[in-house]
C-alpha cells in the first residue's frame, strides 16, 4: 500500500512517514506533500499540482491543516485516490468538501485516529442512554500549540451523546450567569505544556459519579491509527468511514 503524506513535514506526518517506512500495516512511502516544502526533493511537493505520478499512490494520509482538505480531496477524487482524513477543525464548508467526495471516493474522516477513542465513546453513550436524568460534562487537555478548541474528539463525543439524547446542546466553556439546565453538555478545554491528549467523560446525578477517561501517552497512536484507517479503506467503495467502521470491520472479522 503506497501512501501519500499530506504534511509529511510536520510533527503527524514525520510519525506516519517513520511507520510506513517500517512497512507498518503494510504501508510504504509514496511521496509527500507540504507547504512548507522548497521545491528540491524528489519526493517531498509544495502542493497537490506539483505531484507528477499520481497512479504510484494507492491512499492519501492527511495530517496537515484542515484549510487544506478542498484542495486535497480535488485531487484525490480526481484520481480515484482513497483518503484518509485526519485533521481536526474543519468549516461546515470544509466538511461538506468531505461529503461530496466520499461520494465519488472512500473516505475516511475521524476527529480522532485512536481505538481507545472509538471504545471510549461507545461507552459515554451506553452511559447517557442508561442514566437519562445524569448531567454530562467533558473535558480535553491538549499541549499549547493545538489550534482548535474544543478539539475535534470532544465534539465527537458531544455527537455521540446527542444521538442517545436528541434533546441535549452543547455549552462550550461555561461563562456567565445563570443555572446548569438539565439538557446541556459542557465542554471545557485545557491548553497547557506539551499534553499528548487527555479526554473525560463525567456523568453523574445527585447520588453518583462516573468518570470514563481517556489519555494518549505517545503522538505515534494517532499515525498507527491513521495507517490503520488506510489499510482499511484502500479497495472498498466510495462512502464515508469513521472510527466505528473499522471498529465494527474488526469485530466482525475476529468473530
Amino acid at each position: 500500500m503506497r501512501i501519500l503524506i499530506n504534511g509529511i513535514l510536520g510533527h503527524m506526518g514525520r510519525e506516519v512517514e517513520k511507520l510506513a517506512l517500517a512497512g507498518y500495516r503494510g504501508a510504504a512511502l509514496a511521496l509527500g506533500v507540504d507547504i512548507g516544502a522548497d521545491g528540491s526533493s524528489d519526493t517531498v511537493y509544495p502542493s497537490f499540482d506539483a505531484v507528477s505520478a499520481p497512479s504510484q499512490i494507492d491512499c492519501i494520509v492527511d495530517f496537515s491543516h484542515h484549510s487544506a482538505v478542498c484542495d486535497m480531496l480535488d485531487f484525490a477524487t480526481k484520481n480515484s485516490i482513497p483518503t484518509v482524513v485526519a485533521t481536526t477543525g474543519h468549516t461546515e464548508e470544509e466538511k461538506a468538501c468531505i461529503i461530496r467526495a466520499s461520494e465519488k471516493i472512500p473516505v475516511f474522516y475521524s476527529g480522532n485516529m485512536s481505538l481507545g477513542i472509538a471504545l471510549l465513546i461507545e461507552l459515554a453513550k451506553i452511559t447517557a442512554l442508561a442514566m437519562p436524568e445524569a448531567e454530562i460534562e467533558i473535558i480535553e487537555s491538549h499541549h499549547n500549540r493545538k489550534l482548535d478548541a474544543p478539539s475535534g474528539t470532544a465534539l465527537m463525543i458531544a455527537d455521540a451523546i446527542h444521538d442517545v439524547r436528541p434533546s441535549s446542546y452543547n455549552n462550550v466553556g461555561r461563562g456567565g450567569h445563570g443555572k446548569r439546565t438539565p439538557d446541556e453538555i459542557g465542554i471545557h478545554s485545557v491548553r497547557m505544556g506539551n499534553i499528548v491528549g487527555i479526554h473525560e467523560v463525567i456523568v453523574g446525578t445527585a447520588n453518583q459519579t462516573i468518570t470514563l477517561k481517556h489519555e494518549a501517552h505517545d503522538r505515534a497512536l494517532f499515525a498507527e491509527g491513521a495507517l490503520a484507517a488506510a489499510a482499511f479503506i484502500v479497495g472498498r467503495e466510495a462512502a464515508l468511514y469513521d472510527m466505528s467502521s473499522l471498529v465494527d470491520n474488526t469485530s466482525h472479522t475476529e468473530n
